[in-house]
């Protein structure tokens, strides 16, 4: 009993020195491939955070390696076979979501490499914006594959898995199709965002105007994209929304727009003095970029005239204030130095004129010629249009429906009513 105790113990305690010594060499390794990826980091300017990650993870596989490698040596030694074999397969199954997390740290860590390369804290960031963009969804789409790999490798550590894949395979054609056609929008929205990152049509901090709204693109994803609006609130719109609706990107080539102020003023005010006064307040402006500036009279109607006001201001933020100081400035300019340009509605007052009287005479009473009287050509006129149609009225004698034998098969009558009879059946035939 003695000896099977000692035995045990041994078994044990080699165990946990070999378990102890892996871990000992895990945390060894981990610290001498710090000292040069720190001093890299430190020299190129690499992100920490994403190297920091990339490290524990190393840390915690190495870990995992150290007590797969102590279960394989020593256990069959301390428990029965099954036992062994299970804790052998959950050692293998830790060991490859492990690893496919320190993949995904790994990737991570070479695209924040990528989009530090393209500081989006300068003033022109357009190419800057698209990396940053297209990195983002390569970075999802890449979680996303690394996602489906390691739990595909960790299905295969199960007997029989290759065998329910054969079968699932055979049946993939008519799968693929139900899934595809239940899964439609889904699918449309996954490719569409696809599209986004790669057509260059947004990108990330793009000034747009979707559906009625304008805000800052915060975030591009498979599915869909989220705009920052001015008032801080979040829209969420379908990846496809940007590919089968028509909306404004103002940043589209570049962030520098133009801008205009329009005011309706009297038609008393002088376009001069206010170009004065223009350039006197575009001069002291930090806002103004100095590329555009225009002042113009657009319309003259309705009682009073148009001014148009054209700026530029380096992006879309700058150049909405630089409006409102534009239009405060032109104001106050209307009030105090030119308060003939404020519109006013003028009226003129005159006295009601008598309306003559009706002309008395034999000139007001004659009969004018008109459409269908007056003349010889109206009277046909009116005849054409107002005639009545002509109605043929019958005889009495065709009126007349015999009853008998024929008038002239009847026998003669004498005297003046035979003479009568015959002038009517003469007349009848």
């Amino acid at each position: 009993m003695s000896d099977a105790l000692a035995e045990f113990w041994a078994v044990w305690s080699s165990y946990l020195i070999a378990l102890a010594v892996g871990v000992a060499i895990a945390f060894a390794i981990t610290v001498i491939a710090h000292i040069p990826f720190r001093f890299l980091a430190r020299r190129f300017g690499w992100d920490r955070d994403a190297l920091g990650k990339v490290r524990r993870r190393f840390r915690i596989v190495l870990i995992v390696v150290a007590f797969y490698v102590a279960d394989v040596a020593f256990l069959p030694a301390v428990v029965d076979d099954l036992t062994s074999a299970r804790l052998e397969h959950l050692h293998r199954i830790v060991l490859i979501a492990s690893s496919g997390w320190l993949l995904a740290a790994v990737v991570a860590f070479f695209f924040r490499l990528a989009v530090a390369r393209f500081p989006v804290d300068v003033e022109d960031n357009r190419v800057a914006r698209r990396v940053q963009t297209q990195v983002l969804i390569l970075r999802r789409l890449s979680n996303v594959v690394i996602g489906v790999v390691t739990l595909g490798a960790i299905l295969l550590t199960f007997e029989g898995v290759q065998a329910v894949g054969a079968s699932l395979l055979a049946s993939a054609g008519l799968a693929s199709v139900i899934a595809g056609l239940a899964a439609q929008s889904v699918l449309a929205n996954l490719f569409a965002g696809l599209q986004l990152a790669f057509s260059d049509a947004i990108r990330v901090d793009d000034v747009v105007i979707a559906n009625g709204e304008w805000g800052r693109i915060e975030e591009i994803t498979l599915t869909y994209v989220v705009l920052h609006t001015w008032d801080d609130r979040r829209i969420v719109l379908p990846s496809t929304y940007f590919t089968t609706t028509p909306f404004q990107n103002w940043t589209r080539s570049g962030s520098a727009l133009i801008g205009a102020v329009e005011l309706d003023l009297d038609w008393r005010v002088s376009p001069s003095a206010m170009r004065e006064r223009l350039d006197e307040f575009l001069a002291g402006q930090k806002l103004w970029d100095g590329r555009t500036k225009a002042l113009q009279i657009t319309d003259a109607t309705n009682g009073w005239v148009r001014v148009r006001i054209l700026v530029s201001a380096a992006n879309s933020g700058a150049l909405w204030d630089l409006r409102c100081n534009v239009r405060e400035a032109m104001v106050e300019w209307v009030h105090e130095e030119g308060p003939s340009g404020i519109p006013r509605q003028r009226v003129q007052m005159v006295e009601a004129e008598k309306r003559p009287g009706r002309r008395r005479g034999r000139a007001a009473d004659e009969e004018h010629e008109g459409v269908f009287s007056g003349s010889a050509e109206a009277e046909k006129r009116a005849e054409t249009y107002t005639k009545s149609m002509p109605i043929v009225r019958p005889t009495t004698a065709q009126l007349e429906v015999p009853k008998g034998p024929r008038a002239a098969d009847a026998p003669a009558s004498s005297g003046t009513d035979s003479g009568a009879g015959a002038r009517t059946v003469d007349a009848d035939d």
